[in-house]
């Protein structure tokens, strides 16, 4: 077997897919203890990984190596050749991304996904057009690993996972105390907005269900989670919308990534709409309820794994032919409050 020393596995976007490609990260070191798993990330992510004990090095491009187009290059070439690669996974498989193969040719394995442009410069494409109806994120990432076991029998994990230092877990947890929180009681994340628009529940539909568990649950603490800018003016109105009620904590901030994971850590369950930080969530092994878009699939975005997790999607509630008639709005409309809490409650009965 050739011995495989360096791998280089290129992500970018954003929180929740990079997340769920940590995956494909221990797949590989427990296939290749040996080796060094470099991971590719946009820069303003980065910290995420850091502690990751089957990342070996994390690699990252800021804006000022993504433009002009040379100093991306520039920098591509310095990365493929300071390192010289045995295996290149290309999880993003863009014309862009494929100038890591095309400064890399002698990389023996250079992979990723088959589309019109990629067989001239991947050794292994994988093909994954009629498998995405069927599978999950993780296990469409992990289809990756699959040229290697020419080399070894692959060592497949779909758990994905985050790391955080105790120290990191409990000063947050002191300052969640500071901030009124008493964890001799149930806390829940809200992810009550969303970066994107069209990725938002019904606000008003929101409100009732918030409303719902206010009522019926009075020993959860809400913590609302959102980014400033538009997200906090919008978490800021709902908490005025339900009266600024007692046990929503509003203030609760998170100044960096490791702090929202610290935050997650220390919460009991999370609830609300689909974003990176539900994936941060699952990550840390914490159990979660979410609220699917007509544009983010839950079959795909919700892997299964050790940890509880589940949610609602438009497919739960319409048939495909019945979504045929509707705008996205009013498929989305169609997952009502009902629906929501008669899943969610059983879930938070067990806190």
């Amino acid at each position: 077997m050739k011995q495989i020393n360096k791998i280089l596995i290129i992500r970018f976007r954003q929180i929740g897919d990079s997340i769920l490609a940590t995956s494909l990260c221990s797949t590989l070191k427990a296939t290749f203890p040996e080796a060094e798993i470099h991971f590719l990330l946009n820069a303003n992510i980065a910290p995420l990984y850091q502690g990751h004990p089957h990342i070996d090095k994390i690699i990252t491009y800021d804006k000022n190596d993504n433009k002009p187009f040379i100093s991306y290059l520039r920098k591509t070439w310095q990365t493929v050749h300071q390192n010289k690669y045995d295996v290149i996974i290309d999880m993003r498989s863009t014309i862009r991304t494929l100038f890591f193969s095309l400064f890399s040719l002698r990389t023996p394995f250079r992979i990723g996904y088959k589309k019109k442009y990629t067989h001239f410069l991947l050794s292994h494409s994988i093909d994954i057009k009629e498998k995405r109806r069927t599978l999950d994120m993780v296990q469409q990432d992990l289809l990756l690993a699959q040229p290697l076991s020419a080399l070894k029998e692959i060592q497949y994990t779909n758990k994905f996972s985050l790391f955080l230092t105790e120290e990191e877990k409990m000063n947050f947890r002191n300052y969640m105390e500071h901030e009124g929180i008493d964890f001799n009681k149930p806390v829940v994340l809200i992810g009550v907005t969303t970066k994107l628009a069209h990725k938002m529940w019904n606000k008003e539909y929101m409100k009732d269900v918030l409303n719902r568990i206010l009522t019926i649950h009075e020993n959860l603490q809400l913590i609302f989670n959102y980014a400033p800018g538009h997200e906090e003016n919008e978490a800021k109105e709902m908490y005025e919308e339900l009266g600024r009620h007692k046990n929503i904590k509003i203030n609760i901030q998170a100044s960096s990534l490791r702090e929202l994971a610290a935050l997650c850590s220390n919460c009991s369950f999370y609830f609300g709409n689909e974003g990176g930080t539900r994936h941060m969530v699952q990550a840390l092994q914490i159990p979660s309820f979410a609220i699917y878009s007509p544009s983010a699939s839950k079959k795909t975005w919700l892997p299964a794994n050790s940890v509880t997790a589940s949610g609602i999607c438009v497919d739960d509630v319409l048939s495909k032919e019945e979504q045929k008639n509707k705008s996205k709005e009013e498929c989305y409309n169609a997952i009502t409050p009902d629906k929501v809490f008669q899943q969610l409650n059983d879930m938070l009965k067990r806190l």
